[in-house]
């Protein structure tokens, strides 16, 4: 399969991996400018199940600049349901490899995007229609998530660099969003 936008072209990589429990399927997917290969980006590709949506307006640095035409606004999947899939997923029985989401969860609360009420609703929604683990979840982290943990939060420069701080704020962040 090949689409294109403007002088952009997309073509599917022949591989993907299955998500199960998510009903999803994550596929790469090359990126060409100008028939020249630009970057691969890996798109989850599920149902329709989000009920809130946030329109996005793009803020790529250089687009513009190299005369790329940009599109007012993107609509994607809203920040809440976005934290409610990876609570699921990094606390759920497939979470190798989730790590990341722990701190993604975290930087979006600590940017002060996250509505907690909302995020509540959509969690309940989203742990309910998987019907693999409840919610709240456990927030224990494994041990060998640390020191990918560490590193993550040291290169996007948050507050805290140690597992155990950033065990104790995941715990309370959920505690709270389950309250909210």
């Amino acid at each position: 399969m090949q689409l294109s936008f403007d002088e952009f072209t997309f073509r599917l990589k022949p591989e993907q991996h299955e998500m199960e429990l998510a009903d999803t399927v994550r596929v790469g997917v090359a990126v060409e400018y100008k028939t020249r290969a630009w970057q691969t980006i890996e798109v989850d590709l599920g149902p329709g199940e989000a009920r809130e949506v946030d329109l996005v307006t793009p803020a790529i640095e250089g687009v513009a600049e190299m005369g790329l035409p940009i599109t007012n606004q993107v609509r994607c999947l809203g920040i809440n349901e976005q934290v409610a899939q990876k609570l699921h997923a990094c606390t759920g029985p497939q979470r190798q490899d989730r790590a990341r989401d722990i701190l993604d969860i975290l930087v979006v609360d600590m940017l002060g995007q996250l509505n907690r009420v909302r995020a509540r609703a959509a969690a309940e929604r989203i742990f309910g229609e998987r019907n693999t683990h409840p919610f709240p979840p456990e927030t224990i982290i494994p041990p060998e998530w640390y020191v990918e943990l560490e590193t993550l939060a040291a290169e996007l420069g948050y507050r805290t660099t140690k597992a155990a701080a950033i065990q104790k704020e995941f715990t309370n962040l959920i505690a709270a969003i389950a309250r909210a």
